[in-house]
């Protein structure tokens, strides 16, 4: 008979055998559950990922007065206006009596972004102002209601969405500067330092019933674009809290990362690394880098605000604007690019004179942005990388006087080169020096000065490239 010390010896080699047999079993559930809950969240984010290009519209009462207030204009931003020049919230909302924009045109505005290649719209449904674009039944403050115009923006830009394959988003603003549970106990001065006794309340009562109005009223949303998340009341556990109740309600929907408070950092990441949305923010700039392992996406104005500022003429050109979405798409970033429409619902001449000038470029390009990843070369002399499986979308925006291209660092085998705005795909010549760079036989001129595009097709390609 065996000893009880050998009986113990052996329950104890079966047990720890046992605990080794659960903990694999449980890590492989772990495993198998996140791999499960990453391709639920990448067939969500697919089409937004895919798109890289959209516009962001910010419009309401502020266009009104257009940056300026009792014979003064504003040094901000022209929908800052009522927190910039002090206005009392009551004296403010007067100005919805001459909000009436008889020019406004859906299909017009939608039609622009189609043919300036944009796939997706993001539209102020309520700014910080406190505004609303549609016709909303837990207020008044809104277009059907306040103003004389009566029609339901956001309806009519749906309808006209649908009708053009467009995605229609919705930017949503956390803080009101003009409820009374917000901000407004703060007026003129709508301190965000300062805490409402009863926030709690305008969100269940108020924020929450109307985030259901916009993704109950108006067909799928793509984005739900939250702003103004700074303000004191407004917690990370709020932010998840709201993340978890739109989404209940549209489960596809995507959320940016300004739901939760963690917006310090570009891709607004919170102290663990990840974004409180999906997808981070950085605004009017590119990260130098991107944000590598997080989806994101830069917004910024063609002038210096978001809303329309009569006065703001400093334009950024067509060729700094395409080379923007470039750069960003290179970096594995989306561009959301700002229009802001007058108070007669006309979108300025400047923006669409440029948007126009981007859709003539897509038009030859858009296969080296839509759908492209971060290509393998971080920085090049030259200009920018994009890439998509067995291509590598070389950008030029310096085209070389000595006629030839160099690539350096690229490993992989060329099958074939020529300029993607070629539809015969004539071949360039390609050579190989020093066994790791490759050099490129180009035209004398060319075919685009802004950005002409040479498609590499390769084997495949490898980890982005080290160099500075």
């Amino acid at each position: 008979m065996k000893s009880e010390k050998t009986i113990s010896r052996n329950l104890a080699i079966a047990l720890i055998l046992l605990c080794l047999l659960v903990t694999l079993g449980c890590e492989q559930m772990t495993t198998k559950s996140s791999d499960a809950k990453k391709a639920k969240t990448d067939e969500r984010m697919k089409w937004w990922r895919n798109a890289r290009f959209g516009m962001f519209i910010h419009w309401g009462l502020y266009a009104v007065p257009a940056g300026e207030w009792k014979g003064e204009y504003t040094k901000g931003a022209g929908e800052w206006i009522m927190n910039d020049m002090h206005i009392p919230a009551d004296e403010y909302e007067q100005i919805a009596k001459d909000f009436n924009p008889v020019k406004f045109d859906a299909n017009a505005w939608v039609s622009l972004a189609k043919n300036a290649g944009m796939k997706y719209i993001v539209i102020t449904s309520k700014h910080h102002e406190g505004f609303c674009l549609w016709d909303s039944k837990v207020s008044e403050y809104d277009v059907m209601d306040a103003t004389p115009f009566k029609r339901d923006i956001l309806k009519e830009m749906s309808e006209a969405c649908r009708r053009e394959g467009i995605r229609l988003c919705f930017y949503h603003s956390i803080m009101d500067w003009h409820h009374p549970d917000a901000q407004r106990l703060f007026s003129p001065k709508y301190d965000t330092k300062k805490t409402n006794p009863n926030f709690k309340r305008y969100v269940t009562d108020y924020l929450k019933p109307q985030l259901k109005e916009l993704l109950t009223g108006y067909g799928p949303i793509g984005v739900l674009w939250f702003d103004g998340e700074w303000i004191r009341d407004w917690t990370p556990k709020l932010g998840q809290d709201t993340y978890n109740y739109v989404r209940s309600l549209q489960l596809d929907v995507i959320v940016n990362n300004r739901v939760g408070n963690y917006r310090k950092g570009m891709g607004g990441l919170n102290k663990k690394g990840k974004s409180a949305g999906d997808f981070g923010t950085p605004e009017q700039e590119v990260p130098a880098n991107g944000l590598p392992g997080v989806d994101w996406e830069t917004c910024m104005t063609m002038n210096d605000t978001w809303g329309y500022k009569a006065n703001d003429d400093h334009w950024k050109s067509d060729k700094k604007l395409i080379q923007y979405l470039v750069d960003i798409t290179s970096k594995g970033g989306n561009f959301l690019l700002n229009v802001g429409p007058t108070s007669e619902g006309l979108i300025p001449q400047a923006s669409v004179e440029r948007l126009t000038a981007m859709g003539e470029w897509m038009k030859v390009n858009g296969e080296s942005i839509y759908g492209t990843t971060a290509g393998p070369l971080s920085a090049v002399p030259w200009g920018r990388c994009t890439a998509k499986s067995g291509r590598l979308y070389l950008h030029i925006f310096d085209w070389p006087a000595s006629g030839t291209l160099e690539v350096p660092g690229l490993r992989n085998k060329v099958k074939k080169a020529y300029l993607l705005a070629d539809r015969k795909q004539t071949g360039l010549t390609v050579s190989r020096t020093g066994g790791v760079n490759i050099v490129i036989n180009l035209p004398e001129k060319p075919i685009d000065p802004i950005d002409t595009v040479v498609v590499l097709k390769i084997r495949s390609w490898g980890k982005r490239s080290s160099n500075k």
